[in-house]
């Protein structure tokens, strides 16, 4: 426990702090939650809307100083990264739900030869 007055304004503001950068980060995982759930909905109009906000937050709160500025850019780029494979895969989806074809083998021995 702290005694000197000092100390017990710097837990004080310890305490505060801690609580600001833990609501920081909430808001950002509750966008990126957001981010996700357009992306699984193949909704690209919104997938991009959510992540010019997710880019936004990451941007204050590494300016605030609660994510380091790499950290935000590196979030930030794989969330990019993330939208971008998304769209290319659905692109190249085969029309009619037809399952693309698979190669291996048939049952237990197929690439086997007895002799």
């Amino acid at each position: 426990m702290a005694h000197s007055l000092s100390a017990k304004k710097r837990v004080r503001q310890a305490a505060k702090r801690r609580a600001q950068n833990r609501y920081r980060k909430e808001l950002i995982k509750d966008q990126v939650k957001a981010f996700s759930s357009a992306i699984t909905a193949a909704d690209w109009t919104k997938a991009e809307e959510e992540l010019r906000k997710v880019t936004k937050r990451l941007d204050s709160v590494s300016t605030k100083g609660t994510l380091h500025k790499n950290t935000a850019a590196r979030k930030r780029s794989r969330l990019a990264k993330r939208l971008n494979a998304a769209r290319v895969a659905s692109a190249n989806k085969p029309a009619g739900g037809e399952k693309p074809a698979r190669g291996g083998r048939k049952g237990k021995g197929a690439a086997t030869t007895s002799a």
